[in-house]
């Protein structure tokens, strides 16, 4: 007899989905396909895949133990939880301030006649969400981002499959870029850093799963792990499809490709009304916008939960109050908004410094994860794709830095 769905389940993997949209797929995996076709696809993939082990481990860790990551780091030292603190408290201020931002560029594409700075765009964007957190928190949050995917997915899928029916012609003086070059790894850094999202939001993953376990105890393992994979492959799926959109519709073309975010995004929008025509223009913006509005609410409700979590576990309290997790909602909020001021409108140099910043921290994130399930049974599968994610992570941070820092050039 088939087992039915048990579709109170679906919540957390999908909000992670949600959070993952931003700035690595509306602005960077397509970039890639516009400038380069189809020769980064790779790169999408692998950081899917070698992730892939980092942010599940939050699922099992959570259904086996009924404990969030956080309190995992916790039981196998302090040393642990203050390195997680830290880290991620530096993390959330940037990555608030990142997708705020890239939501203030859409809302001014949204609304023309708002003649207001990004600075005061993304301030009202914050203020919103924190408005929306503190009357609402995971409830309304869960129920609205489900709706927010969807959309934001068929509407992409629309665009892609009539853009297939008709790609873009090659200019006759078209000559194809090659990414195989350090000139190019900070793109590709980039492209990977918020694919398919940081990887220290598999930590807040597992304090929504137990949440949503604690109002529905009778969810299984087996369905959490549905729940997960659906929300974690689908933003992995999208990611491909906006390369795609890019490389239909943008490569060869002789097209300008804008570089600077801001200025993409009406490129990005200006693809949806290529394909499926001018009358789209208002409703691709829309829910481009609700899309990161929901990724902004998101960002910040998460990032506030762990650190009002760690900073509990540190002092030994039982749990944190209400007033507590407001007090870290507001923070965030206001620290995005400082960061936003501080780079002005440059939304391409904010978004590749945060989406840079994640992929060099995500060995450390990864190695956190996995400590907490080593010692545990795991699919032998499982095991050595962590391995090699590791490896992975830690050679391309390390390729980077050394780049950077001009060891090799």
């Amino acid at each position: 007899m088939t087992k039915k769905i048990n579709w109170q389940a679906f919540g957390p993997g999908i909000l992670m989905a949600s959070a993952a949209i931003g700035g690595s797929h509306l602005i960077a995996s397509t970039q890639a396909g516009a400038l380069y076709g189809w020769q980064l696809t790779i790169f999408i993939v692998l950081a899917n895949v070698f992730k892939y082990p980092f942010f599940r481990f939050a699922t099992d860790y959570t259904y086996t133990s009924n404990q969030s990551l956080v309190e995992g780091y916790a039981q196998k030292g302090s040393g642990y939880l203050w390195l997680f603190f830290v880290m991620s408290f530096i993390a959330g201020m940037i990555n608030v301030a990142a997708v705020a931002m890239l939501c203030a560029v859409i809302l001014g594409f949204l609304l023309p006649s708002l003649t207001l700075s990004v600075q005061v765009l993304a301030g009202l964007t914050l203020l919103v969400s924190w408005a929306f957190l503190m009357v609402g928190h995971y409830q309304v949050l869960d129920k609205l981002t489900k709706w927010i995917v969807v959309l934001l997915t068929l509407t992409t899928l629309i665009a892609l499959v009539v853009a297939m029916g008709k790609p873009s012609v090659a200019a006759p003086d078209f000559v194809p870029a090659t990414p195989w070059n350090l000139a190019t790894l900070g793109f590709i850094i980039a492209l990977m850093g918020w694919m398919p999202a940081p990887i220290e939001f598999s930590t807040v993953t597992s304090l929504w799963t137990v949440a949503k376990r604690r109002n529905n105890p009778e969810i299984t393992h087996r369905q959490g792990l549905l729940d997960f994979n659906v929300g974690f492959w689908m933003s992995g799926g999208l990611a491909l499809a906006f390369l795609a959109l890019g490389v239909f519709v943008q490569y060869g073309s002789g097209q300008e490709i804008k570089m600077a975010g801001g200025q993409y995004v009406g490129q990005l929008i200006g693809m949806y009304t290529q394909t499926i025509g001018d009358w789209s223009r208002t409703l691709v913006a829309f829910i481009a916008f609700m899309c990161m509005f929901g990724t902004t609410i998101t960002a910040v409700d998460g990032y506030a939960r762990l650190n009002a979590e760690s900073l509990r576990l540190l002092q030994n309290r039982p749990s944190f109050s209400n007033k507590t997790l407001n007090f870290w909602l507001s923070f965030f909020s206001v620290a995005g908004l400082l960061i936003v001021l501080y780079f002005g409108s440059a939304l391409a140099l904010m978004l590749k410094f945060a989406m840079i910043m994640a992929f060099v921290a995500a060995p450390v994130f990864a190695w956190l994860n996995f400590a907490l399930v080593r010692q545990t049974p795991l699919p032998s599968w499982l095991r050595g794709l962590a391995w090699a994610g590791l490896v992975f992570l830690t050679g391309f941070a390390l390729l980077f830095l050394a780049n950077f820092f001009g060891l090799i050039v």
